[in-house]
């Protein structure tokens, strides 16, 4: 699958970035037993760091976008957990999405669609999982999406 992955993301126009380093004083994935637990990424585009509070400066297609980087470095983790070898995926189990919003904000599923999507485009049924999709009234750094993530390796 990891020539697979990189074959699809490259026909999608995309690519890994490096594996984000913590922001904090954590750890970017913990293995156990078949699982990795990822920390919450944060969207960064070539341009930096993607800003901004949905249901103000943002809109919900601008939320997806971010929602997708936050997926690329979903993978780029799971990849380094994995020892640079993503035919190890067995599936994605579960999203946990949190959006920067104003509190009359309600389309928070729709912004987090942006990884769900990415990643059943990219895995195909091993992409589909369970997620949440909550509104928080900030984020690290002023961004737009947060997404952490539990996935099953072989």
């Amino acid at each position: 699958m990891s020539h697979q992955i990189t074959d699809r993301l490259a026909a999608l126009g995309l690519s890994l970035p490096a594996a984000p380093a913590p922001a904090a004083n954590y750890v970017p994935f913990v293995v156990a037993g078949d699982l990795v637990h990822i920390s919450g990424q944060i969207p960064a585009s070539a341009d930096g760091l993607i800003l901004g509070k949905l249901g103000d400066t943002l809109d919900v297609a601008a939320g997806a976008e971010a929602a997708k980087y936050c997926a690329l470095s979903l993978l780029a983790q799971l990849r380094e957990a994995c020892g640079g070898d993503l035919d190890r995926l067995v599936r994605v189990v579960k999203l946990g999405g949190f959006v920067n919003s104003t509190p009359d904000f309600t389309d928070q599923p729709k912004v987090i669609n942006g990884a769900s999507d990415l990643l059943v485009e990219v895995l195909g049924d091993a992409g589909r999982h369970a997620r949440s999709a909550v509104s928080v009234p900030s984020l690290p750094f002023g961004v737009a999406v947060e997404i952490d993530g539990i996935f099953q390796i072989k």
